[in-house]
């Protein structure tokens, strides 16, 4: 499929092309939009073999991982009937582990299989729509919706409450996996008590998601060059942030990423395949925003997005300071 502005308001036509269901091969989403600190999952096993966790105080159940994925699956259906849309990839993290009554006072490793219980804190899952796409830079970018479930988040030694969610509609670059992700394809801290109030808000964000204007934002950096000084500015500004009093940095631009990563950004700007600094050391930005958002894969997964979007706002204040239309501390 290809991306057109079809009226005043720039909303996403999909017109067909010849090889929107030509993509046979892959039954799935990749699984590396993510990277360390998880585990790959698949959502039968989520199904047979996770318990679920429950609020203590009164013996309810929460919105499960797998019925949170299955209602987003369901309304990215309906909202892209038509479309070639893969099959979730699920990453998960933090597993809870249990026994059952009879395996009382067992040591762990004398546990049988049937005899251990497990769910996991953390989940993340992407959905790609494979034949809505577009390129910057040479880049096929696949749309893509996706969330993430974190327990942690919520009290579950309480009565059964509202329960929190984050959901995302972006693109995947395929190159390298990086989910493009920036503030009007994000809802962060979604507060819902049923599935229906759940599948509203995935209704209501994919719905309003406007592609061709995200891709407008992206197809603007791959022009915009940084030379290795300013590259190197802005690490040193950023490992200077990290550190500074919070009165000190209360009023510059946030920084998303950690020392560690800064770290990886550093060892890609000279290494990566697809995004390192070129011959005479300069890199432009869309470069350097996939080196941030390939950073970002080693965040928790209850970080994970809220850092995404944080890349993407970062580099598009870059940009703003290179045209000359706003300062920025890390530039200037």
């Amino acid at each position: 499929m290809e991306l057109v502005k079809v009226n005043d308001k720039a909303q996403l036509k999909l017109v067909p092309s010849p090889t929107a269901v030509k993509d046979n091969q892959r039954t799935s989403s990749d699984v590396h939009f993510m990277a360390a600190n998880t585990e790959i999952i698949g959502i039968d096993d989520m199904r047979k073999k996770h318990t679920i966790p429950v609020f203590a105080k009164d013996n309810e159940s929460t919105i499960s991982h797998q019925e949170f994925i299955e209602t987003v699956e369901y309304v990215t259906k309906q909202i892209f009937g038509g479309e070639h849309i893969l099959s979730p990839a699920v990453r998960v993290s933090h597993p809870i582990k249990g026994r059952i009554p009879c395996a009382v006072g067992k040591p762990a490793k004398e546990l049988l299989e049937h005899e251990k219980t497990l769910y996991f804190e953390r989940m993340a899952f992407a959905i790609e729509i494979a034949s809505i796409k577009d390129k910057v830079a040479g880049n096929e970018l696949n749309l893509t919706v996706g969330g993430v479930r974190a327990y942690n988040l919520d009290n579950l030694h309480s009565t059964k409450r509202a329960e929190s969610f984050r959901l995302f509609i972006g693109f995947k670059n395929s190159v390298c996996c990086n989910l493009c992700v920036s503030t009007d394809g994000f809802r962060n801290n979604i507060k819902v008590r049923t599935i229906a109030e759940l599948a509203k808000s995935a209704y209501n964000l994919f719905g309003e998601f406007n592609a061709y204007k995200e891709i407008e934002k992206y197809s603007s950096l791959p022009d915009t060059v940084i030379t290795e000084s300013q590259f190197a500015q802005i690490v040193g500004r950023a490992r200077l942030y990290q550190n500074m009093p919070w009165k000190n940095r209360k009023d510059l631009p946030a920084f998303p990423l950690m020392d560690n990563q800064v770290t990886q950004i550093v060892k890609d700007f000279y290494s990566d395949e697809s995004f390192c600094r070129d011959e005479a050391g300069n890199i432009n930005l869309w470069k350097l925003y996939n080196l941030f958002t390939g950073a970002n894969k080693s965040s928790y997964i209850d970080s994970f997005l809220d850092r995404g979007v944080e890349c993407q706002h970062f580099v598009g204040g870059l940009h703003q300071a290179l045209s000359g239309s706003e300062f920025n501390w890390f530039l200037n």
